[in-house]
């Protein structure tokens, strides 16, 4: 299958998301959510370092254009 940037984006996105979501409750988290609060951390980092994660793929979208065979021949 195909390295697709814009399928890596679609994950990124979400992911920072959520992320950053899970860690803002975790900072301010109040009353009965202060008991959670190490797990929304484990959460939100583990989606940002997923996003981050996904953004490491293989070298298939730098290739050079005269690499790819030419469909008009």
């Amino acid at each position: 299958m195909a390295d697709n940037r814009i399928a890596r984006g679609i994950v990124l996105v979400p992911c920072l998301l959520l992320g950053g979501a899970f860690l803002a409750t975790a900072a301010w988290g109040q009353g009965p959510a202060a008991d959670n609060r190490w797990l929304a951390v484990a959460i939100g980092l583990g989606l940002c370092l997923a996003g981050g994660l996904s953004q490491l793929g293989s070298e298939a979208d730098t290739q050079n254009p005269s690499d790819t065979p030419n469909s008009d021949q």
